[in-house]
């Protein structure tokens, strides 16, 4: 028995390395330029660290922000969903590879009767026993030109790419939890700023108030003194609401209540992430999982036509089945003649339109993942290259906007004092207030700008280390 199963283990392995007629992998040329555009809009970053010599903890500063996203990814629906996607791919491969090997089904049982003393060769009464082992093959084909192998490795490529996926999903969690973390700062510095432009516009209505009582105002001042402060107070509402939606929207992407503790006070509090080089685009093809996700589809089609050209081969099958036997598995091996009980069965698939409708099938399906591979290296690189014009830029528009807040401080004050003197009207205090409230805003979603704008280039650059 042992020499049968050693001759039949040795044919197994011969069958297994086949040849393969999938068509041989070449890494396509990415169609997007080999450096990142150049002009005023970018700048030169070339001394700082490149995102993928980075881990998570050193590109994000902020420890409440890091405890915040250790949170999510413990607890986070959308990535639990993306890592059991993933073992459920893993399965479907162990599945498939499973094709390769013969299916041994193997049922064993067992009776056991008394004999009386008349009935038994002993003539005393007896307790006998039998027992039984069934064996069969189901129709193992053998991969002699590498159809099921080619499945195979589609699998396996579709196993990789659904691994990338989950790795892009993770990613993409972190920065939007930096974001979101980052927006609720934003909101909460313009709740502050808010009702400090309220707490001021009641003083100068105060004020006005009591130059009427005094005579040296008018009705249309004080009327015009109520619309600061009912803006004001319809921006602390909003201001209100944003906090709030904010903190929900923390909420959900940590998968649970983010503690109170953990919160930002303001923008200026919070630590900013570390600036990036964004290096070459080769790099990027090296580590966005989307493109690395996309490459793998593109190998997975590439089997599957390996699968399709192989069905137009002869597919040869050996099925065997047998009856009851001991330890030895008789119903594999017949004993008396030497031989396994294996019954061939050939299939001849080539004039059947299936195969050839199959295999257009796969060639079109290798020209659709070719095409996805390549508006996924585009796309990365349109979004690097906005992230790096933002990158370019942004520092410029808040030191101007530094500026146009010095400026709109400085004319409420004088339109203040001109009022006060009687040598404007209120007016002109009413449009120096408006002016630099806009102008203290646009400072805060500038800040809130360059920090989202950094946590989102550390996305589309791949992520770092971890």
């Amino acid at each position: 028995m042992n020499k049968h199963i050693l001759l039949l283990l040795a044919a197994v392995s011969i069958f297994m390395s086949g040849c393969s007629l999938a068509p041989k992998f070449s890494q396509p040329q990415a169609p997007t330029p080999r450096q990142w555009p150049q002009g005023d809009a970018y700048k030169n970053n070339g001394n700082n660290p490149a995102v993928d010599t980075m881990t998570r903890q050193q590109f994000f500063g902020d420890k409440n922000l890091l405890q915040i996203i250790d949170m999510a990814l413990a607890n986070n629906r959308d990535l639990r969903l993306a890592i059991l996607n993933v073992e459920r791919v893993k399965g479907l491969y162990g599945v498939q590879r499973a094709e390769l090997f013969p299916a041994v089904d193997l049922a064993a049982g067992g009776d056991r009767e008394r004999l009386p003393a008349d009935l038994s060769p002993t003539r005393k009464s007896m307790i006998q026993s039998s027992y039984a082992v069934n064996a069969g093959v189901a129709a193992w084909e053998l991969d002699l030109f590498g159809r099921i192998r080619s499945l195979k490795d589609r699998a396996l490529q579709e196993y990789l790419a659904t691994e990338e996926i989950r790795r892009g999903v993770q990613i993409s969690l972190v920065a939007n939890i930096a974001t979101t973390y980052f927006k609720l700062a934003a909101d909460k510095q313009n709740l502050q700023l808010a009702q400090n432009i309220l707490n001021t516009r009641q003083q100068s209505y105060t004020l006005v108030s009591k130059l009427l009582d005094a005579g040296l105002g008018t009705e249309l001042d004080l009327q015009q003194a109520r619309i600061p402060v009912a803006t004001a107070q319809a921006a602390v509402a909003n201001y209100q609401q944003q906090v709030a939606k904010d903190l929900n929207a923390l909420n959900l992407l940590a998968g649970t209540t983010v503690p109170a503790t953990l919160l930002p006070e303001n923008l200026a509090a919070v630590a900013a992430p570390e600036s990036i080089n964004a290096g070459l685009p080769s790099d990027l093809l090296l580590n966005r999982p989307d493109i690395k996700a996309a490459e793998h589809r593109l190998k997975g089609a590439n089997a599957y036509i390996g699968a399709a050209r192989a069905a137009f081969f002869p597919r040869i099958a050996l099925t065997a089945s047998g009856g009851s036997a001991s330890s030895e598995l008789d119903g594999l091996f017949d004993a008396g003649s030497g031989a396994w009980k294996f019954a061939p069965q050939i299939v001849m698939p080539i004039f059947d339109a299936r195969v050839w409708a199959a295999y257009r099938v796969s060639k079109a399906e290798r020209k659709i993942a070719l095409t996805q591979y390549e508006k996924s290296v585009q796309t990365a690189f349109k979004e690097v290259a906005d992230a790096l014009a933002v990158q370019g830029t942004i520092d410029r528009q808040i030191a101007a906007q530094r500026r146009l807040l010095a400026a709109t401080k400085k004319a409420c004050t004088l339109s203040q004092q001109r009022y006060t003197e009687g040598l404007d009207s209120y007016l002109g205090v009413l449009a120096a207030q408006q002016a630099q409230f806009a102008a203290e805003q646009g400072l805060i979603s500038l800040n809130l700008a360059k920090r989202a704008n950094q946590a989102h280039l550390y996305a589309v650059l791949g992520g770092g280390t971890n």
